[in-house]
């Protein structure tokens, strides 16, 4: 016990310490710079923020997983095995044996039924990975369903492609908390999501030490990890903007690993013998949101002219040199049915022909709510400079990721320049937030990208919904194709790229892993030499 309160100790002082008093770092902890002030709760059944998802991913056991180099192999975590019934709806699930949370409690089928249960029962941004199945606050435990200690079954209302609901299980709603713990805290029937908030429920490789918003966020070890203790016995993240402040970071040694290195960092540091980068191409894309509430932006003719007003080469090139690709449709390269076409290019006059069609020759005013990271601000400037060549006057609103992504699913923006992850890795996780809305109204339940942007894709809503019950591949693939060129063409997204990130760290550290998604980069597996 006074080993586990030192070590306690010690991670909180790490994470607390002043960068400069730090000449490097201890060997048995990684330490890195990141920009994680997007984190808004550590509740899984709240969660659906990049930094958040990231931080479950590592500390948190899931129902099902994926192998990270090959994304169509699924395979169980929490689950060891499931079977599904003849009519393709009940899915029965078989508990691993031997797990235990952080608290020592045994995590048995209770606690995974519970957590699938609770997602719906809250209510959360993510809840709708599991709303598509049929489950409703008040069917939920009828439809989720515990058969002994380690067996539960879920009935879903449809036979859907069995791969789309294991994927959809492989998500951060798929995270299995403590029962027994959770209902300890709970107040006035929350289930716990106030004390869940801040503190920690899971039976992953590292728990939560302490989380100190937009400053710092600090891991320790879980000793007793069913599948092996890390190497790593504490982890601490800070929360460091600036691209340059990371950079001059690392080539000290104050820390081991920057995530958010510019182009024009990477370039100075690739000469150091000290550093190396490690490239991961990723399924998130960078987007414009364009809200259909705005007079101007509800125009057709306009939202085509601004696909032809983004300089999707130069950006590229420069301000996201070797971390971005040109990709303008829903659906990621790697996705089954992705579509690789790129129709638009930086054209200002065809784009100023249009806005004439429009009406609107003489351009227009409209904001922009920007997250004030270099990259992303360096993004909306470029922006800022081709529109206005067609004389668009975009005044950007710059602010945290907390504030710009509240802003934005309140439907209080003119546009939103963001980043989109897939939740998993099926198709349906984008054309089901891009193509999808059934309800436009300002308090619908389901809030996907197409309702934050105030869109009514009308057929589209029923054709994806068609795209998940199709069994074969073939033919599910051609209607993904098909949906991503009608959003291409009308839609309010001006989709640029997909993301290629590049971890740079020192080079002792090794195994750090980044996974195809934004919850797969797993920090378990490192060493230092």
């Amino acid at each position: 016990m006074r080993k586990l309160i030192a070590g306690l100790v010690m991670g909180t002082a790490l994470a607390t310490m002043p960068l400069a008093a730090q000449a490097e770092t201890p060997k048995n902890a990684l330490v890195m710079a990141n920009a994680i002030d997007d984190m808004i709760t550590l509740d899984p059944a709240g969660m659906f923020e990049f930094s958040a998802l990231e931080y479950e991913g590592n500390t948190y056991d899931r129902l099902i997983t994926f192998d990270n180099e090959d994304v169509s192999k699924i395979s169980g975590q929490v689950a060891e095995s499931w079977d599904i019934s003849e009519d393709g709806k009940t899915f029965t699930f078989h508990i691993r044996k031997g797990i235990k949370f952080a608290s020592g409690n045994d995590l048995t089928a209770e606690d995974a039924a519970f957590s699938l249960q609770r997602v719906i029962l809250i209510d959360g941004s993510p809840a709708f990975i599991l709303g598509q199945f049929g489950l409703t606050p008040e069917n939920v435990k009828d439809k989720i369903r515990v058969i002994d200690d380690y067996t539960f079954s879920m009935e879903v209302d449809q036979p859907y492609a069995p791969s789309f609901v294991l994927y959809c299980l492989t998500a951060g709603v798929g995270a299995v908390v403590d029962k027994k713990l959770v209902l300890e805290h709970e107040v006035d029937g929350d289930l716990g999501a106030e004390w869940m908030k801040t503190n920690y429920a899971g039976s992953g490789p590292f728990k939560l030490n302490k989380w100190t918003p937009g400053e710092t966020l600090s891991l320790t070890a879980n000793e007793d990890y069913w599948d092996g203790a890390p190497a790593m016995k504490r982890v601490i993240i800070r929360n460091v903007k600036e691209a340059a402040s990371q950079q001059l970071l690392l080539e000290k040694g104050d820390i081991d690993i920057a995530r958010n290195l510019e182009a024009d960092q990477i370039a100075a540091i690739s000469g150091n013998a000290d550093l190396k980068v490690m490239p991961k191409g990723k399924g998130a894309l960078w987007y414009l949101g364009l809200s259909q509430k705005n007079e101007y932006l509800s125009k057709p003719k306009v939202r085509e002219a601004l696909k032809y007003l983004v300089d999707y080469k130069g950006i590229s090139e420069t301000i996201m040199a070797g971390r971005a690709q040109t990709h303008q449709a829903f659906l990621p390269e790697g996705f089954l049915g992705a579509y690789n076409e790129n129709p638009y290019s930086l054209d200002i006059e065809k784009a100023k022909s249009l806005l004439a069609e429009a009406g609107l020759a003489d351009g227009f005013s409209v904001t922009m709510d920007t997250r004030n990271t270099t990259a992303v601000m360096a993004m909306a400037q470029s922006i800022q400079a081709t529109w206005a060549q067609a004389g668009i006057n975009l005044e950007i609103i710059p602010g945290d990721n907390k504030q710009t992504l509240t802003k934005y699913r309140a439907r209080q923006h003119d546009i939103y320049i963001g980043r989109w992850g897939p939740d998993y890795q099926d198709p349906h996780t984008n054309a089901s937030t891009f193509a999808w809305n059934p309800d436009n109204s300002d308090d619908a339940s389901a809030k996907p990208l197409a309702w934050r942007n105030s869109w009514n894709p009308g057929s589209l809503t029923e054709e994806t919904d068609a795209a998940i019950l199709e069994r074969d591949n073939a033919k599910r693939e051609a209607m993904y194709i098909e949906l991503q060129k009608k959003v291409l063409a009308d839609g309010p997204f001006v989709i640029m790229f997909q993301e290629t990130e590049i971890a740079s760290m020192r080079g002792n550290v090794n195994n750090f892993v980044l996974g195809p998604s934004f919850d797969t980069n797993y920090y378990r597996f490192v060493t230092k030499d």
